[in-house]
């Protein structure tokens, strides 16, 4: 027996493009079995009572954020796993050689106590900060309404859980040179108690409670996220004038990975103006999370030493980078 299958068509989500689907579209789209049923979530029982298909008709399904269909995203950088990894697989080898050279001139030991004071109290505890900018991540890959959201939150998170490990790394390099010092034990007590990060613990807290997915998305990367990697900024500008340029190129490259972030989220926001609905709706979640992040940059910066305008400046680059939303009337 013969099949005739010159008219069958395959990835039937996407035939409506009338062209071979990209790898990407392939590998990201229409992949999520959860928000197929308004009262199933994950294809679960439909009692109404039931936990979790309750949480994603009121977290998801019912969000003030809507589209018409969440699948029609695309990623700019159309980025998919196996590029994902080389890309970062080529950027650790570069994070790897500078470590290694950084190494061979005993560059901790030349550093000066002013500064490793400032990354005692404000690198090293980062730690903290990027275990909860990665929850964050986590949180919205496991609601987004769409696997090309999922990917690019992911990713996201992928790339706090790297630096997450590099900022470890660098703590034990500083308190195998600097035993007499609180490299590695003080942290915690830092984070929880030094006031330059109560803003910033304070944004996030707020944030990994936000479980609207819509306002998660803006709180998280719209706002609270850019706040973070602001300050990180003003702290790479600071090593330099202290004779740090490690900190400073790590810094640097983390930076590459913020932008990847920044690129997505925008053009998510302008993927949803396509519903003009949504635009009050960000703006006003951004009006509503942004004086917990001015708090946090100004709080974070003021103790920088050598750098009184890093909180103007980084308070600037989170404002500009929401004029590029396309927000304003």
């Amino acid at each position: 027996m013969t099949v005739d299958i010159r008219g069958m068509k395959t990835w039937s989500k996407l035939a409506k493009n009338k062209r071979r689907p990209s790898e990407y579209e392939i590998v990201t789209t229409n992949l999520h079995t959860r928000i197929r049923h308004r009262d199933q979530a994950y294809e679960l029982s439909p009692a109404p009572d039931l936990a979790m298909n309750e949480w994603y008709r009121r977290y998801v399904f019912d969000s003030p954020l809507q589209h018409d269909d969440w699948e029609e995203f695309r990623d700019p950088d159309e980025l998919i796993y196996r590029v994902y990894t080389r890309n970062q697989d080529g950027q650790e080898d570069y994070i790897d050689g500078l470590l290694d050279e950084h190494d061979e001139i005993d560059h901790d030991e030349t550093l000066p106590p002013e500064w490793l004071d400032t990354l005692e109290h404000l690198y090293t505890p980062r730690r903290y900060l990027q275990t909860s900018l990665q929850m964050g991540a986590a949180y919205l890959l496991q609601v987004a309404p769409a696997s090309t959201l999922t990917t690019c939150a992911g990713f996201q998170e992928g790339d706090e859980f790297r630096w997450l490990q590099h900022v470890a790394y660098r703590t034990r390099e500083l308190q195998n040179t600097h035993p007499d010092r609180g490299f590695g034990t003080k942290e915690r007590d830092h984070w929880e108690r030094d006031p330059a990060w109560q803003g910033l613990r304070e944004l996030m807290e707020k944030v990994l409670v936000a479980y609207d997915w819509g306002e998660n998305f803006v709180a998280l990367n719209l706002v609270a996220k850019p706040a973070a990697d602001e300050t990180l900024r003003q702290l790479g500008h600071v090593s330099r004038r202290f004779s740090d340029p490690l900190t400073a190129l790590l810094i640097d490259n983390q930076m590459r990975d913020s932008d990847r972030s920044r690129r997505w989220s925008s053009g998510l926001v302008k993927f949803t103006l396509e519903k003009d609905s949504n635009k009050a709706v960000i703006r006003d979640w951004i009006e509503k999370w942004m004086p917990l992040a001015n708090n946090a940059i100004a709080t974070y910066c003021k103790a920088l030493p050598e750098q009184d305008d890093a909180a103007a400046t980084a308070t600037e680059n989170v404002e500009s980078f929401h004029r590029g939303l396309g927000l304003d009337d």
